[in-house]
């Protein structure tokens, strides 16, 4: 038991040295206004993105079931106060007719605003003037189009499953008078669902944005690690705002807008600081480093 424990200490100090080497560089490419960035647009394309999936997806999916899903994703985004975002998207569904062919494409335009600023954080982070790389502009155009595809496409699917469900229950209540197990646990199930959706998120982020080349298994890593933190700020950030904030009494009819705004920096915070993490650990592989020895410094006195 002894020998099990005894590099302990040791790998205890690097993980320390490495944890403080993200730090001084999150904080040197100034990781807090970046976050602060991707919030506000986060904020300017959420409501915008759902009401666009919204308004194409209610042509193929039950309205009442898509708002079920949506509701959980909104639960997850801003903890606490997804009501005022549903609430929003509504609004903009009652009036889809007002919308028309020229409001989609303005939809689409601001929901795009976050995922370009991700880009352009993500260029930032990962920079490094030895390994310039280069990306064609089409594909930092198409870029954010196709991660709002692929959201649309994981909300149908999700909207679809809650359909089925909903509609093998029913049959199961006419046909013999009791319902599906299945149909009680719909909300952590879609809970859990959510979270492997962020995973998926934030891995793709961290796959695809970097204008670098990012190994998928370090990608996959980060996204689960992020997602993981996520959920545990997020719900300390439910049991802070409804508690002990003292956001109402200085904001006042401000307060919900400011709320949402702090939860969506604090996960922009969580994403770009996973990044920050890939970002050292490949920089360190294309050094031949080992992750716990810092390329700044003497390779040799830092290895010994």
């Amino acid at each position: 038991m002894p020998s099990r424990f005894a590099h302990l200490p040791r790998l205890l100090y690097r993980l320390a040295r490495f944890a403080w080497r993200v730090l001084t560089a999150f904080l040197r490419n100034r990781g807090i206004l970046l976050a602060g960035g991707v919030g506000y647009n986060i904020l300017l394309s959420i409501v915008p993105l759902f009401a666009l999936l919204c308004v194409l997806l209610t042509h193929v999916a039950d309205e009442r079931h898509l708002l079920e899903v949506l509701s959980v994703q909104a639960r997850h985004l801003t903890p606490g106060h997804a009501s005022i975002l549903l609430e929003a998207v509504k609004a903009l569904l009652e009036s889809r007719d007002a919308i028309g062919l020229f409001g989609i494409p303005m939809l689409l335009v601001f929901s795009s605003f976050a995922f370009r600023m991700l880009e352009d954080c993500m260029a930032i982070i990962f920079h490094h003037p030895d390994h310039p790389a280069k990306r064609s502009v089409w594909v930092s155009v198409l870029l954010p189009y196709a991660f709002i595809l692929v959201l649309g496409t994981g909300l149908l699917g999700l909207t679809l499953l809650v359909s089925m469900i909903g509609a093998l229950n029913n049959a199961m209540l006419a046909l013999f008078g009791v319902s599906l197990p299945l149909a009680s646990l719909s909300e952590p199930a879609l809970n859990l669902i959510s979270f492997f959706g962020m995973f998926a998120m934030f891995s793709a982020i961290y796959k695809v944005l970097p204008v670098v080349h990012i190994a998928l298994r370090r990608a996959l890593v980060g996204g689960f690690v992020a997602a993981l933190l996520w959920e545990g700020v997020r719900q300390l950030l439910v049991v802070y705002f409804a508690n002990l904030s003292l956001v109402n009494a200085v904001y006042g009819s401000l307060a919900t807008i400011i709320i949402v705004l702090l939860s969506l920096e604090v996960g922009a915070i969580i994403l770009l600081l996973g990044g920050q993490v890939i970002a050292e650990l490949e920089h360190n592989d294309r050094a031949g480093l080992p992750w716990y020895v810092d390329p700044s410094r003497d390779a040799v006195s830092a290895i010994r």
